[in-house]
C-alpha cells in the first residue's frame, strides 16, 4: 500500500463531507430566482439590484464564498482550492449564478491581497468581499495601449493627498464606476517603466469626468475618463511609490487569470445557457434525431470537444498551481479563450444563417438581434486585457525561452 494512501483517504473523506455540507447549504439559501442566467451584481452603487439578487449577494458575502479562499478575516471564507472547486461545482450543479462578480473580487482585490500594507487589507478587502462599490481600471490612454509604460497621466504629490490631471481611455463600465485604480505617473523625469505608480481614487468627485464611447456594437460599455484635479489619498497608494509598474503588471495577470477561467479569488462559476445544439435544432432541424447540416454538425462537434478539453485543463492549472493568479498560464488560456469565445459566436451566426445578421426590424426576434451585436462585440476579447499578439509574445519568452 502507498504510503499516502491512508492520508488521501481522510482528505477523500473530508472533501466528500464538505460537499454535502456546500450541497445542504446551497439548497437552502439560494433563491430560485438566480438559479438561471441573469444579471451579476460587481458592486455599483448606481444599479439597483432586485431583492432576490441583493439576498444572494448578502448570503454569500456572509457565507465568505463571494470570495472563498481569501482569509477570514477579509471576508473570504478561507477555503482550499479543492474546496473553492467542489463550491463550484455544486453551485453549477442548481444552476446558481455567481453571487458577486466584477473588477473588484477578481482585480484591485487579490493586488492588495499581495501588495496592500495591513491597514489597505482591513480598510478594503472586506468592502471588496461584500461589493461594497464598483471599481473600474485606469491603464489605458491614448498613446498608451500596448505599450502602457508610456502613459502620461500625472499624479502630483500636495502633502496629505495625491492630485491627478490627465485621461484613461476604454474605461469598462465608466458611467457605474464608483472606484478606480489607476496607473499614473509619479515621476515624469525617471525611465517610463519607472516613475509608476497604482493609486486608487474616488470617481464620485468633480474632479472626475467620463464619457461613454459609441461602439460598432451600438453599445457604450466603455469611456473616457478625465481627470481634472482629481485627489486620491496618500494612503491609497498600493505598493511602493514609484514602483507601481510590478504591482500593474501583477493586477494584468489576475485580469487574465479571470478571462483564463482560472482565477480563485472570486467565483468563476459559467451561467447555463441554451445549448448550441438546441439552437441548432430550432434553425436547421433534424432528421432522424441528428442535425440535418452536416458541416453544422462537425463543427459543433469540434467547438464542444475543444471547450470540454480548455474546461479541464482550467480545472488541471487551478489544482496545480500555488497562486491565485497563475503566472504563465494566464496568457495561454487567455488565447485560447479569446479564440473560442470567438469560434462559438461566429458557429452561432453559421446556424442562424441570414437570421443572425439582423440589426433592427421586425423579421428579428430578441435573440437573433443580440447575436450580431455578440459577434460584433466579441472581435474586442483577443485585445483587452493585453492583445492575443501580446500574449504571444510573453508565451514565447516567458514560456519558450526564446530570444528577443
Amino acid at each position: 500500500m502507498p504510503l499516502n494512501s491512508g492520508y488521501d483517504q481522510v482528505m477523500n473523506e473530508s472533501i466528500d463531507q464538505f460537499r454535502l455540507e456546500a450541497r445542504s447549504w446551497l439548497e437552502e439559501n439560494c433563491p430560485d430566482d438566480v438559479r438561471k442566467p441573469g444579471f451579476i451584481p460587481w458592486g455599483s452603487h448606481k444599479i439597483k439590484l432586485e431583492d432576490d439578487v441583493q439576498l444572494w449577494l448578502d448570503r454569500m458575502a456572509e457565507k465568505g464564498w463571494t470570495v472563498p479562499t481569501w482569509p477570514k478575516a477579509y471576508g473570504g471564507a478561507g477555503l482550499s482550492k479543492a474546496q473553492y472547486m467542489v463550491v463550484q461545482e455544486e453551485m453549477r450543479r442548481i444552476g446558481a449564478r455567481p453571487a458577486l462578480t466584477g473588477r473588484g473580487v477578481n482585480y484591485i482585490g487579490p493586488t492588495v491581497l499581495e501588495f496592500g500594507s495591513d491597514d489597505q487589507k482591513a480598510k478594503w478587502l472586506p468592502r471588496f468581499a461584500r461589493g461594497d462599490g464598483g471599481w473600474c481600471m485606469g491603464y489605458s490612454e491614448p498613446a498608451a495601449g500596448s505599450d502602457l509604460a508610456n502613459l502620461q497621466l500625472r499624479c502630483v504629490d500636495e502633502g496629505d493627498i495625491f492630485r491627478l490631471n490627465g485621461m484613461k481611455i476604454w474605461t469598462s463600465d465608466g458611467i457605474y464606476g464608483d472606484w478606480i485604480f489607476c496607473l499614473v505617473r509619479t515621476d515624469p523625469d525617471k525611465p517610463k517603466h519607472e516613475g509608476i505608480s497604482l493609486v486608487l481614487v474616488n470617481m464620485d468627485q468633480p474632479g472626475v469626468r467620463v464619457r461613454p464611447i459609441q461602439l460598432i456594437s451600438g453599445n457604450s460599455p466603455f469611456c473616457e475618463t478625465f481627470f481634472e484635479d482629481a485627489i486620491a489619498d496618500k494612503d491609497d497608494l498600493i505598493g511602493p511609490r514609484n514602483q507601481g509598474w510590478a504591482v500593474g503588471k501583477r493586477l494584468l495577470q489576475y485580469e487574465r487569470s479571470v478571462h483564463g477561467g482560472v482565477n480563485t479569488s472570486g467565483a468563476q462559476v459559467e451561467q447555463k445557457a441554451l445549448s448550441l445544439a438546441d439552437t441548432a435544432r430550432t434553425y436547421v432541424g433534424e432528421i432522424n434525431g441528428r442535425l440535418a447540416d452536416e458541416s453544422i454538425r462537425t463543427r459543433l462537434l469540434k467547438l464542444e470537444m475543444n471547450s470540454h478539453a480548455y474546461r479541464l485543463t482550467q480545472q488541471r492549472v487551478i489544482a496545480e498551481t500555488q497562486a491565485s493568479a497563475p503566472a504563465l498560464a494566464t496568457s495561454i488560456l487567455k488565447v485560447k479563450g479569446a479564440e473560442f469565445t470567438k469560434e462559438r459566436v461566429d458557429v452561432l451566426q453559421h446556424v442562424m444563417g441570414s437570421q443572425g445578421f439582423g440589426w433592427d426590424g421586425g423579421s428579428f426576434n430578441q435573440k437573433e438581434l443580440d447575436t450580431n451585436r455578440e459577434w460584433l462585440s466579441s472581435r474586442a476579447v483577443s485585445i483587452y486585457g493585453g492583445t492575443s499578439e501580446i500574449q504571444m509574445n510573453i508565451i514565447a519568452k516567458r514560456v519558450l525561452g526564446l530570444p528577443d
